[in-house]
Parts: structure tokens; sequence; C-alpha cells
């Protein structure tokens, strides 16, 4: 259990140096990355702690995932709220660091909704959905340790090309807790919280639904 809070620790970690850590950089040196260029770390990041730290943690790295995975029994309900606290701390301590190495440049990234709440909270929601889909998919078609990080790293860098500019496309709210603690920006942060989860659980539902009789389980165990 140590070693998988640690892994979660260090995925979600690496998630927000990464990711808030590209948004920041934008903030400093505009048109240096780009919106581009941000969605694409966003994918790179997950894709590489995927397959890092898949056979460690399951590499939820996402309190919603995390719920998810409960949901259809691969995590069991003792250890969700360990997962989701080390998630949260890795979160906060990379928003520290980057704090430290860059100053406070464009609210740590912290995500914050440009349209309309209830738009924004439809948008992420439904990104949400989008995510744990693909997630789910990879285990159900037998996917390799590769190609479900490219997989599942595809569907994030997606995502974050189409909704960065509407909500900052979180899916994930320990990335948005982590920059909203440092930086003090708490803008509907509600929304990063219940839309991600209510979208991940929709998606779990969706995909009994769409399940053969008989098919293999659609969530990667959390290794022993």
């Amino acid at each position: 259990m140590t070693r998988r809070l640690l892994a979660e620790f260090i995925g979600t970690f690496f998630l927000v140096l990464a990711g808030p850590g590209a948004i920041m950089v934008e903030g400093l040196h505009p048109g240096a990355i780009g919106p581009l260029g941000i969605a694409i770390a966003f994918g790179l990041i997950v894709a590489i702690m995927v397959f890092i730290l898949g056979p460690v943690s399951g590499a939820y790295i996402n309190p919603a995932v995390t719920i998810a995975a409960w949901s259809v029994r691969r995590l069991p309900l003792s250890q969700v709220a360990s997962y989701v606290v080390a998630q949260l701390s890795g979160a906060v301590v990379a928003s520290l660091a980057l704090r430290a190495l860059l100053g406070p440049v464009a609210s740590n990234g912290a995500t914050i909704p440009h349209v309309a709440v209830a738009a924004a909270f439809i948008v992420e929601a439904l990104l949400s959905l989008l995510v744990i889909l693909a997630v789910l998919a990879t285990d159900a078609g037998g996917s390799s340790r590769a190609g479900a990080a490219v997989m599942i790293g595809m569907t994030i860098g997606l995502c974050a090309l189409v909704g960065g500019p509407l909500t900052g496309a979180s899916m994930n709210p320990a990335r948005s807790f982590g920059p909203a603690l440092v930086s003090g920006t708490w803008t509907s942060h509600w929304v990063y919280w219940v839309a991600p989860i209510g979208g991940m659980l929709l998606g779990t539902g969706i995909s009994r639904g769409l399940q053969r009789p008989g098919g293999r389980s659609q969530f990667p165990p959390s290794p022993d």
C-alpha cells in the first residue's frame, strides 16, 4: 500500500508540474507553447505516468478515476481516501514547486470557467465521461501497457485541446485543487469536483451497458 500511495503522489505531482507548469510557462513567455503545446504536455505526461506507474498503483492520479475504480469494484472502499489524499498532496506539492520556481504567474495554472457555470459543468462532465470510457476500453480490449498509455494520453490531449479554452479541461479534482490552493483562485471550484466525478460515474454505467455478456472486466485492477 505504501508503494501504491507513493506512486499516486509521484504521478499526480508530475501531472501538475507538467500540465499547469506548461500554462505558467506560456504566461511567462506568450507564444512559446500555445494551446496546442499545452494540450500535448497534458497528454504526454499522462501517457508517461500511466506507462511507468500503471503496474504499481493503476496510475489513477485523479480522485474522479479513483472513485470510478471503486464503483466497478477495482479498488476497495478502504483505500479510496488514502489514494485521494496522496493525489491531492502530489498536486499541492507540485503547485508549491511551480510557485517557487516561476512566481505568481497565470494563477498557478488554476482552472476557472470561461463560459457560463452551467456550460462549464456540462463540458467538464462530458470530457470526464470520454476519459473514463477510454480508460475502460483499453482494459476491455486487452490493450498492452504501452497501448493503454498512448490511448489514454491521446484522449487527455484531445480533451485539453478542445476544452482548455472553455474550462481549463481539468477532468481531475486534484489537478484543479493544487493550483487553486496555492494561488487562492477558487472561482466555481466545485465544478471541478462534482462534474468530473459525476461524468466518470456516468461513464462507468454506460460502459457496463455496452459490454457484451460474459465480456472482460472493465477496469484494470490495482496491483497486489
